[in-house]
C-alpha cells in the first residue's frame, strides 16, 4: 500500500494545563498501523499520578471557567468549531492514522464534529432557570439554578475519536464544566490536534486536559474524588467496571454503549433505498465498527429472496482497502485481536446454522499484513443465536425473515441492547406504530441520518443511559439547585 500523502504521525503528549508531557508513569504504548500491522508510533501513557495532576488542574481552572461570561464561552467554542473546520485535511489524515478509517468517511465525521461544536457553543448563553411563587402570609419566592458539576471525566472510544470528543466536550464546556479526557491508546492522534486548536481558540489552560492511557488511567479518573461526573463511550463490559466505581462514590454518569440494531424492511419498502442503506451501513461504513449500525436485517418473507439477491450483489463490490484512496469504503479492523474475534464469530455462525451468503474471509494480496476482512453476509440467522444477539463490531450482517408485523417487532426487541432501530416502509401509520414499539433510544425511518446534533442520542438496556445531542445533551452536564425566600 502506497500513498503520496504526508505520513508523519503527530507527536503524542500528555496535555495537563499548559504542559505537554512527553512521559507518563503509565509507561509507553506502541501504536500499530492497522493497514499494515506495523508499528508507526510510540506514545506515553498517563498513570494515576498524571491523572491526579490533570484533575487538580481542571479543578483549579473550573473556579474561573464557571464564572466566565457565557457569551465568552460561546465565542471561544464557536472559534474552536471554525478551527476544526479550517483544519479538516489534518483531521482527516490523523483520523485515518488513528484507526484506518477511510478518508471519505473521516471527512464526514469532521464536518459532523464541527456542527456538534457549533450547536453546543450556541447553548452556552441560553441556560435559563425557573421561577415559582406563592402569595399570602405563608408565601415564598422560589427559583432554580442550573449549575455545572465541576470536573467531568471523559473517556472516549477508539472508533470515532474526533466525533466522540465533539459529542462530549463542547456540551460540558458550554455548561461551565472543565474536563479531563482519556482517549484510547489505540487512537491518540486526533485528540492532539483537538487540544492544540482548543488552546488557539482561547479556551483557558486547564479547562481541557488530555491524558492518553490504559485502563489503569481510566480507573483512576473515574475514582478521583474531584471528578463529579463521568461520561463514557465504549462497551458494556468496561461500563460495568466504571459503574461499579461510580457506585462507590455515588457518582452520576452517562453511558453510551454498544448496540445490535434491528433494521426492519417491510414488503412495501423502497428496496433500492433499503438494501443500499442497509448493506453499506452494516458491512461498509466503518467496516461495521459502529455502535448504532443496522447489523440485523429483519425482512418480510414475501421480499426475502429479493433482498438477499440485492444485498449479495452490493456487499462484494464495496471497496475495502487503502483508506487514503478516495473511493475506499471499508478500511481495516482496529487491531489483530479484533480481527481474530470477528473471525471466531463468523466460524461459530456456521456452526449455529446460519447460511453464508458472501464474504467471511480475511483479505490477502497487498492487504495481507493489515487487518482487513471481506464484507460478510449471513442469511437465515436464528434471532437467538450469538450472531444475532452479540455485538460483532465488524463487517458482518445477519439477515432473518419475518411473517407478521408483531413478529418483526419481537425479533427487533429480542436482544439486551436498545440503542438504534431502523424501519423501511411506505406506510406512514405503520412507521409510527412500529417506532413506538421498538425498545431503542432512537428509530431511523427510511434512511434518516444518524447522529444529527439536534436529536438526543443514547440507548436503553445494555446500550447505556443518558443522552448526547439536543438540549438533553446539555442538561447532562448541569445540576439543578432550588432557592427559596420566605
Amino acid at each position: 500500500m502506497t500513498s503520496t500523502l504526508d505520513t508523519t504521525r503527530p507527536e503524542v503528549t500528555l496535555r495537563i494545563g499548559a504542559e505537554k508531557r512527553r512521559a507518563g508513569s503509565g509507561g509507553t504504548f506502541q501504536h500499530i498501523d492497522p493497514c499494515t500491522g506495523a508499528p508507526d508510533a510510540e506514545l506515553p501513557l498517563a498513570g494515576p499520578a498524571e491523572v491526579d495532576d490533570a484533575v487538580k488542574t481542571a479543578h483549579d481552572a473550573f473556579k474561573s471557567w464557571r464564572r466566565t461570561n457565557p457569551t465568552e464561552r460561546r465565542r471561544v467554542l464557536m472559534r474552536l468549531a471554525d478551527l476544526i473546520e479550517q483544519h479538516t485535511d489534518e483531521f482527516i489524515r490523523y483520523g485515518t492514522f488513528d484507526n484506518g478509517t477511510p478518508v471519505g468517511l473521516v471527512g464526514g465525521l469532521v464536518a459532523m464534529s464541527v456542527e456538534w461544536t457549533r450547536y453546543y457553543a450556541g447553548w452556552a448563553d441560553k441556560i435559563t432557570s425557573e421561577v415559582s411563587g406563592t402569595f399570602g402570609t405563608t408565601g415564598e419566592f422560589s427559583y432554580t439554578l442550573s449549575q455545572p458539576y465541576g470536573v467531568i471525566g471523559v473517556i472516549i472510544t477508539w472508533n470515532g475519536p474526533l466525533i466522540s470528543l465533539a459529542m462530549k466536550v463542547p456540551a460540558a464546556l458550554a455548561a461551565g464544566n472543565t474536563v479531563v479526557v482519556k482517549p484510547s491508546e489505540l487512537t491518540p492522534f486526533s485528540a492532539m490536534l483537538f487540544a492544540d486548536l482548543a488552546a488557539e481558540a482561547g479556551i483557558p489552560d486547564g479547562v481541557i486536559n488530555i491524558v492518553p492511557g490504559s485502563g489503569e488511567a481510566g480507573a483512576a479518573l473515574v475514582a478521583h474524588p474531584l471528578v463529579k461526573k463521568v461520561t463514557f463511550t465504549g462497551g458494556p463490559d468496561t461500563a460495568r467496571k466504571i459503574l461499579a466505581a461510580c457506585a462507590e462514590h455515588i457518582k452520576p454518569s452517562v453511558m453510551e454503549l454498544g448496540g445490535k440494531s434491528g433494521n426492519i424492511i417491510f414488503a412495501d419498502a423502497d428496496l433500492d433505498l433499503a438494501c443500499s442503506v442497509g448493506t453499506l451501513m452494516s458491512v461498509g461504513m466503518m467496516s461495521g465498527q459502529g455502535c448504532a449500525l443496522p447489523t440485523r436485517m429483519i425482512v418480510a418473507r414475501p421480499i426475502y429472496d429479493e433482498v438477499l439477491s440485492r444485498v449479495s450483489a452490493i456487499a462484494p463490490v464495496i471497496k475495502v482497502g487503502d483508506p487514503f484512496e478516495p473511493d475506499t469504503i471499508g478500511g481495516p479492523l482496529v487491531n489483530e485481536a479484533a480481527l481474530a474475534r470477528v473471525l471466531g464469530m463468523i466460524q461459530r455462525a456456521h456452526t449455529d446454522g446460519a447460511r453464508l451468503v458472501t464474504g467471511g474471509q480475511r483479505l490477502g494480496g497487498d492487504l495481507a499484513n493489515g487487518y482487513f476482512l471481506q464484507p460478510t453476509v449471513f442469511a437465515d440467522v436464528d434471532p437467538y443465536c450469538e450472531l444475532a444477539q452479540k455485538e460483532v463490531f465488524g463487517p458482518v450482517l445477519a439477515i432473518t425473515p419475518f411473517d407478521t408485523e408483531e413478529q418483526a417487532i419481537e425479533i427487533a426487541n429480542c436482544t439486551p441492547y436498545g440503542l438504534s432501530g431502523y424501519v423501511f416502509t411506505n406506510d406512514l401509520k405503520r412507521a409510527h406504530r412500529v417506532a413506538e414499539q421498538m425498545e431503542t433510544g432512537e428509530v431511523l425511518i427510511n434512511g434518516a441520518a444518524p447522529l444529527t446534533v439536534h436529536r438526543p442520542f443514547g440507548g436503553f438496556g445494555i446500550s447505556g443511559m443518558g443522552k448526547e445531542g439536543g438540549r438533553e445533551g446539555l442538561t447532562e452536564f448541569l445540576r439543578t439547585k432550588s432557592v427559596s425566600i420566605g
